[in-house]
C-alpha cells in the first residue's frame, strides 16, 4: 500500500478517469471517515469539471429491518451478513457498463435508519464513480469478487474509532450503547481492518 495525501489522491483519481469511466473504492472501518472522504473528493473534481463525479455508497444495500428481524440479526445491523452483496455487485457491474442514460441507485436514510430504494441517478456523464464501504475490500466470499479500479483504504487508530462511533450513537446510554459499541461497531471495525484485502492507496489519520 502506498500512503498517499488526499489531494495528490484526488489528482490520481482525476487523471486515471480523464476519458471513460473510472471506478474508485474508497474502504474503512465505521467512523473512519468514509463518506466525508468520498463527497469531499467528488466535490473537489466537480469543481474544475460539474457532473463528472458521483459517489456510490454501499449501505444502500443494507436488507431491511424486517428481514433482519426475521433472520435473528437487527441487533448486529451493518456486519457483512446484513447486506445484498448480491444485488450491490450487480448494480456495480450495471454502472461499469455505463451503457444508459441514468441509473437509479438506493441511499440509505440515517435519519430513519432503512435504505430508500431509487432514490438517487447517477448520470452517464460521471466518470469518477466513487465507491464507499465498510467491506469494500473484505478478503472473504462473495465480496472479494467485486471489482474496483482504483482502491483506498482510511486508516484510523481503533481508539479514535471508539469515540468517533460512541458521538454517532450519543443518544443511546447504558446497556444499549454497550451493547451497540461491544457487540457490533468494534467487532465490524475489527474486522474491516484485520481482514480487508491491502488497498492501493492509504489514507491515514482523516
Amino acid at each position: 500500500m502506498i500512503e498517499i495525501e488526499f489531494d495528490h489522491l484526488t489528482e490520481v483519481v482525476r487523471t486515471r478517469g480523464a476519458t471513460s469511466r473510472h471506478i474508485t473504492a474508497i474502504a474503512g472501518p465505521p467512523g473512519s471517515g468514509k463518506s466525508t472522504v468520498a463527497d469531499r473528493m467528488a466535490e473537489c473534481l466537480n469543481q474544475n469539471e460539474p457532473g463528472s463525479a458521483a459517489v456510490f455508497p454501499m449501505d444502500g444495500y443494507h436488507f431491511d429491518d424486517q428481514i433482519l428481524t426475521a433472520r435473528g440479526l437487527r441487533a448486529r445491523k451493518g456486519a457483512p451478513q446484513t447486506f445484498d452483496v448480491g444485488g450491490f455487485s450487480a448494480m456495480l457491474k450495471r454502472l461499469r457498463a455505463n451503457t444508459e442514460d441514468e441509473v437509479a441507485v438506493p441511499v440509505f436514510d440515517r435519519s430513519i435508519e432503512i435504505a430508500r430504494n431509487a432514490a438517487r441517478f447517477i448520470t452517464k456523464t460521471v466518470r469518477h464513480l466513487i465507491v464507499e464501504g465498510n467491506y469494500l475490500l473484505l478478503d472473504e466470499t462473495p465480496w472479494r469478487e467485486l471489482d474496483f479500479d482504483t482502491t483506498v483504504f482510511l486508516e484510523v487508530p481503533i481508539d479514535e474509532l471508539e469515540r468517533r462511533l460512541r458521538d454517532r450513537w450519543k443518544e443511546l446510554e447504558g446497556e444499549a450503547l454497550r451493547v451497540k459499541m461491544e457487540e457490533n461497531d468494534l467487532p465490524n471495525a475489527r474486522l474491516v481492518v484485520e481482514n480487508s484485502r491491502p488497498a492501493e492507496f492509504v489514507l491515514r489519520n482523516i
